[in-house]
């Protein structure tokens, strides 16, 4: 399942190949409550065609009609703004009076969408610099800490995932879980040693690695922007990737299984070099507290706490509570 972002790119792409027009809109900056971040992106064709989104559909339906009457942007990139009066904030749907300025840029065979998606394809981390007065746009590599600039003259876009997630087990839940983390941008990798679950893993663009998990973790080097989830049940195995991630840097670490499965767990790893605060990093029971019974619920409620991690939202109460016994009966 692609992100987002790559939808939008490869569908452009396509359609240049296909000799259509195609104007790419970027949000470049916002004032207000905007609907979508610095970054969005949407493509849309001479003929209407659109993809992705920069408002929400609003401000879209106006550029629609501009790009089929060519009236939007001719040969080389430039800049348009919506909402900026109360009026065409009203007009354009754009809360609280919201304002988005975009980069507008019509794109041909010379704008380097291939080399930019086999970049990004190939999970790397690049920038690309678009020269706003000859429409020339050059690819280099880019770090974590790049982010989008617009100076007038030169715009640097990033793409690429730029974090990971590491999930240890290769079974039904781990599919969804890897799917649904690649349609957010994350650059997914399995790691399981069993290969009678590896030898059927059939999601396209997940990296496997059939070394032992602790090994696994070492390897990768996991930084602020890294993610692992153990989903194994197996001790054996999820242990040894815990052992490894909760020294890291990673921003989240969970673990599948029961709060009495955990506590069990988290006095194993008290026998290990691990220190009370690392292991108090662990978050298990994974994953939200949102009632989820089926793998595909499950990986969302992972999914739902680490984006709220990785945004640094409070989160309330995610481990179920233990219940009170009476002659017994257990109680809700």
């Amino acid at each position: 399942m692609d992100s987002v972002d790559l939808q939008v790119l490869k569908s452009a792409s396509a359609w240049v190949k296909d000799g259509r027009r195609v104007v790419l809109a970027t949000v470049v900056k916002t004032w207000g409550s905007a609907p979508r971040p610095i970054g969005a992106l949407t493509a849309i064709r001479d003929d209407g065609m659109v993809v992705g989104s920069v408002s929400g559909g609003c401000v879209e339906d106006d550029m629609i009609l501009r790009v089929r009457n060519r009236e939007l942007v001719q040969d080389k990139p430039a800049t348009t703004q919506y909402g900026v009066s109360a009026e065409e904030a009203t007009r354009f749907g754009l809360p609280c009076g919201g304002t988005l300025e975009l980069v507008l840029e019509p794109l041909t065979a010379e704008s380097g969408i291939d080399k930019l998606l086999a970049h990004v394809e190939r999970h790397e981390l690049v920038k690309r610099t678009l020269d706003m007065k000859t429409g020339n746009a050059t690819i280099t590599p880019a770090m974590n800490s790049d982010q989008l600039e617009f100076d007038g003259t030169s715009f640097v876009t990033i793409h690429g995932p730029r974090w990971r997630l590491l999930i240890i087990g290769a079974g039904q839940l781990s599919k969804y879980l890897a799917q649904m983390g690649q349609a957010l941008d994350y650059n997914v990798i399995v790691c399981d040693p069993r290969e009678e679950y590896t030898d059927g893993w059939d999601v396209p663009g997940v990296e496997i690695k059939r070394g032992m998990p602790d090994d696994v973790v070492t390897e990768l080097n996991l930084d602020g922007h890294s993610a692992v989830v153990t989903l194994t049940h197996d001790p054996k195995l999820d242990d040894l990737a815990l052992l490894e991630a909760l020294k890291s840097p990673a921003f989240y670490v969970g673990a599948i299984g029961s709060k009495k499965n955990n506590d069990a767990r988290r006095e194993r790893l008290a026998g290990f070099d691990l220190s009370q605060g690392e292991i108090a990093r662990l978050r298990g029971p994974v994953g939200l507290k949102l009632g989820s019974k089926t793998p595909p619920e499950i990986a969302i409620a992972i999914l739902a706490e680490m984006t709220a991690v990785k945004n640094g939202v409070t989160l309330p109460e995610t481990i179920e509570k233990p219940k009170a016994t009476v002659a017994g009966c257990t109680v809700s």
